[in-house]
């Protein structure tokens, strides 16, 4: 069972992945740090992206991931398209600590 989390990934966030940009998507991190640990991503399970409305229109608000890591756990990533540049940008939303 999934573990709400919702926690911003601000110590190490490895990212690798710079042809996202040109796609207008975030880099995905690689790697990032989280209550002492290093978690590395194995494999993308599935993508997609949120949207809000603002006096009328329509925008892009988050990109989410769901991953694998490498240790086997499945963790729900998103990057925040609104936040201010000296805000967190990527957040840890849910951690499956026991996938099987």
């Amino acid at each position: 069972m999934a573990r709400f989390v919702s926690e911003a990934l601000t110590a190490s966030v490895e990212t690798i992945d710079t042809g996202a940009l040109s796609r207008g998507e975030p880099p995905l991190p690689q790697a990032f740090a989280w209550h002492g640990e290093r978690l590395v991503l194995k494999d993308i399970v599935r993508t997609w992206r949120s949207t809000n409305t603002d006096r009328g229109d329509m925008y892009l608000a988050r990109h989410w991931y769901e991953v694998v890591l490498n240790d086997g756990r499945v963790a729900v990533l998103y990057f925040d398209r609104k936040s201010r540049r000296d805000q967190p940008r990527w957040w840890l939303y849910t951690l499956d600590e026991d996938p099987a």
